[in-house]
Protein backbone atom coordinates (compact mmCIF):
# COMPACT_ATOMS: atom_id res chain seq x y z
CA UNK A 1 0.00 0.00 0.00
CA UNK A 2 1.53 3.42 -0.84
CA UNK A 3 2.19 5.76 1.79
CA UNK A 4 1.07 9.15 2.65
CA UNK A 5 2.90 11.95 0.77
CA UNK A 6 3.00 16.31 0.88
CA UNK A 7 0.22 16.53 -1.39
CA UNK A 8 1.68 20.21 -1.51
CA UNK A 9 4.75 19.13 -3.40
CA UNK A 10 4.22 18.82 -7.55
CA UNK A 11 3.74 14.76 -8.57
CA UNK A 12 6.07 13.21 -11.29
CA UNK A 13 5.41 9.84 -13.23
CA UNK A 14 9.12 8.69 -14.60
CA UNK A 15 10.20 5.43 -15.73
CA UNK A 16 13.29 3.53 -16.47
CA UNK A 17 13.56 1.68 -19.70
CA UNK A 18 16.46 0.31 -21.94
CA UNK A 19 17.91 -3.05 -22.64
CA UNK A 20 17.32 -5.97 -21.09
CA UNK A 21 19.85 -6.60 -18.28
CA UNK A 22 21.54 -3.07 -18.44
CA UNK A 23 19.98 -2.50 -14.99
CA UNK A 24 17.21 -0.67 -15.04
CA UNK A 25 15.12 -3.23 -11.93
CA UNK A 26 18.55 -2.46 -10.08
CA UNK A 27 18.35 0.99 -10.66
CA UNK A 28 14.74 1.10 -9.32
CA UNK A 29 15.74 -0.36 -6.24
CA UNK A 30 18.80 1.73 -5.49
CA UNK A 31 16.82 4.62 -5.77
CA UNK A 32 13.91 3.43 -3.21
CA UNK A 33 16.91 2.35 -0.69
CA UNK A 34 19.04 5.28 -1.36
CA UNK A 35 16.07 7.55 -0.92
CA UNK A 36 15.05 5.48 1.97
CA UNK A 37 18.44 5.40 3.99
CA UNK A 38 19.39 9.50 2.91
CA UNK A 39 15.73 10.84 3.00
CA UNK A 40 13.35 8.94 5.29
CA UNK A 41 9.71 9.96 5.33
CA UNK A 42 6.47 7.56 4.88
CA UNK A 43 6.76 7.44 1.29
CA UNK A 44 10.43 6.43 0.90
CA UNK A 45 11.06 2.68 1.30
CA UNK A 46 13.67 0.41 0.34
CA UNK A 47 12.24 -1.80 -2.43
CA UNK A 48 14.69 -4.92 -3.31
CA UNK A 49 15.26 -5.78 -6.79
CA UNK A 50 13.26 -9.15 -6.06
CA UNK A 51 10.15 -7.28 -5.22
CA UNK A 52 10.12 -5.54 -7.73
CA UNK A 53 10.51 -8.27 -10.12
CA UNK A 54 8.01 -10.70 -7.99
CA UNK A 55 6.18 -12.55 -10.62
CA UNK A 56 7.02 -16.14 -10.54
CA UNK A 57 7.87 -16.04 -14.52
CA UNK A 58 9.97 -13.04 -13.64
CA UNK A 59 12.09 -14.61 -10.86
CA UNK A 60 12.48 -17.59 -12.60
CA UNK A 61 14.05 -15.75 -16.21
CA UNK A 62 15.46 -12.96 -13.97
CA UNK A 63 13.59 -10.48 -16.48
CA UNK A 64 10.59 -7.87 -15.80
CA UNK A 65 7.97 -8.64 -17.97
CA UNK A 66 5.07 -6.54 -16.55
CA UNK A 67 5.52 -2.74 -15.34
CA UNK A 68 5.98 -2.24 -11.67
CA UNK A 69 5.03 0.84 -9.86
CA UNK A 70 7.58 2.10 -6.90
CA UNK A 71 6.72 5.60 -5.21
CA UNK A 72 9.04 7.74 -3.63
CA UNK A 73 9.98 11.39 -3.00
CA UNK A 74 12.20 13.74 -2.87
CA UNK A 75 12.68 17.08 -0.68
CA UNK A 76 10.96 18.75 -3.70
CA UNK A 77 8.61 16.03 -5.87
CA UNK A 78 6.74 13.27 -5.05
CA UNK A 79 7.51 10.50 -8.15
CA UNK A 80 5.83 7.21 -9.17
CA UNK A 81 8.34 5.25 -10.59
CA UNK A 82 7.47 2.64 -13.52
CA UNK A 83 10.22 0.16 -13.95
CA UNK A 84 9.61 -0.77 -17.66
CA UNK A 85 10.73 -4.58 -19.44
CA UNK A 86 13.66 -4.29 -21.67
CA UNK A 87 13.09 -7.70 -22.89
CA UNK A 88 11.79 -7.30 -26.71
CA UNK A 89 9.02 -10.16 -26.24
CA UNK A 90 7.21 -7.72 -23.62
CA UNK A 91 7.40 -4.48 -25.73
CA UNK A 92 3.75 -3.82 -25.75
CA UNK A 93 4.40 -3.78 -21.64
CA UNK A 94 7.19 -1.33 -22.08
CA UNK A 95 4.50 0.92 -24.50
CA UNK A 96 1.92 1.13 -21.83
CA UNK A 97 4.23 1.77 -18.80
CA UNK A 98 6.36 4.77 -21.59
CA UNK A 99 2.43 6.16 -22.09
CA UNK A 100 2.16 7.17 -18.82
CA UNK A 101 5.42 9.31 -18.09
CA UNK A 102 6.67 12.82 -18.17
CA UNK A 103 10.25 12.14 -18.48
CA UNK A 104 11.99 8.97 -18.62
CA UNK A 105 15.42 7.10 -17.69
CA UNK A 106 16.90 5.42 -20.27
CA UNK A 107 19.68 2.90 -18.46
CA UNK A 108 22.37 2.06 -20.67
CA UNK A 109 25.78 -0.12 -19.26
CA UNK A 110 28.35 2.00 -19.81
CA UNK A 111 30.06 -1.94 -20.68
CA UNK A 112 27.91 -2.60 -23.50
CA UNK A 113 26.49 0.47 -25.15
CA UNK A 114 23.54 0.74 -26.83
CA UNK A 115 21.76 -1.96 -27.87
CA UNK A 116 18.76 -3.44 -29.83
CA UNK A 117 16.36 -3.09 -27.10
CA UNK A 118 17.90 0.98 -26.05
CA UNK A 119 17.18 2.14 -29.48
CA UNK A 120 13.66 0.30 -29.76
CA UNK A 121 12.84 2.31 -26.32
CA UNK A 122 14.24 5.58 -27.62
CA UNK A 123 12.00 5.51 -30.66
CA UNK A 124 8.98 4.21 -28.86
CA UNK A 125 9.30 6.79 -26.27
CA UNK A 126 9.12 9.90 -28.63
CA UNK A 127 5.87 7.59 -30.41
CA UNK A 128 4.45 7.75 -27.43
CA UNK A 129 5.06 11.35 -26.51
CA UNK A 130 7.22 11.05 -23.39
CA UNK A 131 8.04 14.38 -23.21
CA UNK A 132 12.22 13.87 -21.74
CA UNK A 133 15.10 11.62 -20.96
CA UNK A 134 17.86 11.51 -19.42
CA UNK A 135 20.54 8.68 -18.95
CA UNK A 136 22.09 6.80 -16.24
CA UNK A 137 25.28 4.91 -17.73
CA UNK A 138 25.19 1.83 -15.48
CA UNK A 139 27.85 -0.41 -14.35
CA UNK A 140 30.46 1.78 -14.84
CA UNK A 141 32.74 -0.19 -12.62
CA UNK A 142 32.62 -2.91 -15.46
CA UNK A 143 33.14 -0.84 -18.26
CA UNK A 144 36.58 -0.08 -19.96
CA UNK A 145 37.70 3.24 -19.37
CA UNK A 146 38.85 4.07 -22.73
CA UNK A 147 35.32 3.15 -24.35
CA UNK A 148 33.17 5.64 -21.80
CA UNK A 149 33.67 8.12 -23.86
CA UNK A 150 32.39 6.75 -27.32
CA UNK A 151 29.45 5.09 -25.49
CA UNK A 152 28.42 8.44 -24.44
CA UNK A 153 28.42 10.26 -27.70
CA UNK A 154 26.73 6.80 -28.87
CA UNK A 155 24.08 7.76 -26.60
CA UNK A 156 24.10 11.40 -27.61
CA UNK A 157 23.63 10.32 -31.51
CA UNK A 158 20.69 7.99 -30.76
CA UNK A 159 19.32 10.67 -28.44
CA UNK A 160 19.10 13.51 -31.30
CA UNK A 161 18.17 11.17 -34.25
CA UNK A 162 15.03 10.17 -32.33
CA UNK A 163 14.40 14.30 -31.58
CA UNK A 164 15.82 14.04 -28.05
CA UNK A 165 17.89 16.85 -26.75
CA UNK A 166 21.66 15.43 -27.16
CA UNK A 167 22.68 17.36 -24.25
CA UNK A 168 20.41 15.37 -21.84
CA UNK A 169 22.01 14.34 -18.95
CA UNK A 170 23.70 11.26 -18.78
CA UNK A 171 24.71 10.17 -15.26
CA UNK A 172 27.74 7.84 -14.37
CA UNK A 173 27.91 4.89 -11.77
CA UNK A 174 26.65 1.84 -10.59
CA UNK A 175 23.28 1.03 -9.62
CA UNK A 176 24.64 -2.55 -7.89
CA UNK A 177 27.23 -0.14 -5.72
CA UNK A 178 24.88 1.98 -4.75
CA UNK A 179 22.86 -1.15 -3.43
CA UNK A 180 25.71 -2.03 -1.85
CA UNK A 181 26.31 1.49 -0.15
CA UNK A 182 28.90 2.52 -1.87
CA UNK A 183 28.43 6.51 -1.21
CA UNK A 184 29.39 7.60 -4.68
CA UNK A 185 27.08 5.63 -6.16
CA UNK A 186 24.23 6.42 -4.17
CA UNK A 187 24.85 10.11 -4.54
CA UNK A 188 24.76 9.24 -8.54
CA UNK A 189 21.30 7.49 -8.24
CA UNK A 190 19.99 10.63 -6.17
Amino acid sequence: MAGTFDRSKPHVNVGTMGHVDHGKTTLTAAITSTLAKKLPSDVNKPVAYDQIDNAPEEKARGITIATSHQEYESEKRHYAHVDMPGHADYVKNMITGAAQVDGAILVVSAADGPMPQTREHVLLAKQVGVPKILVFMNKMDLADADLVELVEEEIRELLEKNGFDRDCPIIKGSAAKALEGDTANEDAVM
